[in-house]
């Protein structure tokens, strides 16, 4: 082959890799409630079958990073999809909720491994100019083509084969694409790189770990609970020391000068309102369409599209208004976008329209769609050359940190809300408490309103789904309440941190990134 035909070859090979995340980050959701029903499940396990996949994905990204530019980059790109194809085996074959976000866990590790050395690959083989704006559109393409079609495919293998066949469905890919890696890429590594920052590692990582089970297990245990306050404290406490860490060290993991400047500031904070309060949709929604609407998850997944359509469209009206507008208008644009289309969905939640409802979700989608690319420029565009590896890794993790931290913070949300609404509703029912416990709950919670409604029958039962439905649509409301106002806030701070550094263009700012 040419080299131009190599170089398409590998492009395509990483390209292909990064989809395969996006895929089966995305792909889950739809099968929430499907995993709930067969492991009798409860909301807090639902949760931390997204949460342990994020946690272990953002703790482990720098990390992997920096271990990819020491032991080479197509070395880590196949040892990377052996452990994904491994993990996804285990989520296949889990026999519990335990084992299967045990798996998880491993998979996001396995995730970061494959997303740091793909990039990495991408970055080394297109190295300036119009090839290497081409690359970046193709990856782009390829991720935005995976977002769009996650929800249908994952709706079409839980309903057609059963939940573990989406896992599963990796093997065979994560085989292939290995062939093609040992095949087809060339071994890079970086010969001036520092050394690994493991300390800093475990300590983010145990941050993030306890804050995350504070947020999720306070929904049973309470927010008062000796529990919930020890793992709050112990977060806290290990997120000091991890500054403090990145403090002292000459080749720290993250460099926190950077956090100094207003404008890289803003872009951080851009990512994160983008990430929690949008992309954390595709957790929330689906549950949402098989409980208060009672799709099957096929139905459940086609029911999401308006939102993951609007994400593709968004990133051209984004380069659009980017010739336009400066680059930081364009993040307060996209936040605000976000906001609106929270609280729309919000405001339509309670009604039992979908068409009402998807309206919500093409604004969110259309907003998310424009923070998407913009957020990455906007940070790379603040550190130099030589510094945008690190960049890239901070603005990976910011994405998924904000994921895991919003599906916990939402979820509490949801779960408070729904409880509320259920005690509130409970009050018509003869004998509430035989039927609205704990199990009841959790059930409707995790989307599995069929089997926690099985035994009832008769106007009584009919009475009780309604107001379940009810009361998961009141919850649901509530948390993307929530959601909207945290991005319009974020909105306002970026635009406030803007004002204090000098106006630019995207476009200038897309030129410093080069």
């Amino acid at each position: 082959m040419s080299n131009t035909s190599d170089n398409r070859f590998v492009l395509l090979t990483a390209s292909a890799t990064c989809a395969l995340i996006t895929l089966d980050t995305n792909v889950v959701a739809v099968a929430l409630p499907s995993i709930a029903r067969d492991f009798h499940a409860g909301f807090a396990d639902v949760e931390w079958v997204v949460s342990a996949y994020m946690v272990a994905f953002a703790a482990c990204l720098l990390p992997a990073g920096a271990l990819a530019d020491r032991i080479g980059r197509k070395k880590m790109l196949i040892a990377g999809l052996a452990v994904f194809f491994l993990a996804s085996l285990g989520c296949g074959l889990a026999p519990s909720a335990f084992a299967l976000n045990l798996a998880r866990a491993a998979k996001g590790l396995g995730a970061a491994m494959l997303l740091t050395s793909a990039l990495a690959i991408i970055a080394n083989t297109f190295h300036a100019g119009a090839a290497r704006e081409r690359a970046w559109a193709v990856w782009g393409t390829c991720m935005g083509v995976s977002t769009t079609i996650a929800p249908l495919v994952g709706g079409v293998i839980t309903q057609l084969a059963g939940w573990r066949w989406i896992f599963l469905m990796n093997l065979p890919i994560c085989a292939l694409l290995a062939a093609c890696a040992w095949r087809g890429i060339r071994e890079s590594r970086n010969g001036e790189a520092g050394s690994l920052d493991l300390a800093g590692s475990a300590l983010f990582a145990g941050a993030l770990a306890l804050g995350i089970w504070a947020l999720i297990d306070a929904q049973a245990d309470g927010w008062t609970d000796w529990r919930t306050v020890a793992r709050l404290a112990a977060c806290a406490l290990l997120f000091i020391v991890f500054v403090q860490v990145q403090r002292s060290r000459a080749h720290a993991m993250i460099d926190l000068a950077l956090f100094r400047q207003p404008r890289f500031v803003a872009a951080v904070l851009a990512m994160f309102g983008y990430a929690a309060c949008a992309q954390v949709m595709m957790t929330f929604l689906p549950l949402y369409l098989q409980n208060a609407f009672g799709l099957p998850a096929v139905r459940a997944g086609l029911g999401m599209l308006p939102f993951a359509i609007a994400m593709v469209v968004g990133p051209h009206i984004g380069a659009s208004l980017g010739k336009r507008v400066p680059a930081m208008a364009l993040l307060t644009l996209g936040l605000a976008t976000i906001g609106a289309g929270n609280l729309l969905t919000a405001l339509f939640a309670g009604m039992s329209s979908y068409g009402m409802i998807a309206v919500g979700m093409i604004v969110t989608g259309l907003g998310a769609g424009v923070l998407n690319g913009d957020t990455q420029k906007a940070i790379m565009a603040c550190v130099p050359a030589h510094r945008t590896g690190m960049a890239s890794g901070i603005s990976t993790t910011t994405r998924f940190t904000a994921i895991v931290t919003s599906v916990g913070v939402l979820g509490a949300v949801l779960a408070t809300r729904t409880h509320a609404a259920l005690d509130t509703h409970a009050a018509s029912l003869a004998d509430p408490k035989r039927v609205l416990d704990a199990a009841f709950l959790s059930r409707l919670l995790a989307g599995d309103l069929a089997h926690a409604g099985g035994s009832l029958a008769g106007p009584q039962g009919a009475a009780i789904m309604r107001i379940a439905r009810e009361s998961f649509a009141s919850g649901f409301a509530a948390s993307l309440g929530v959601a909207g106002v945290c991005a319009l806030t974020i909105a306002a701070a970026v635009w406030l941190l803007a004002g204090r550094v000098p106006v630019e263009s995207s476009a200038t700012a897309s030129a410093l990134a080069e």
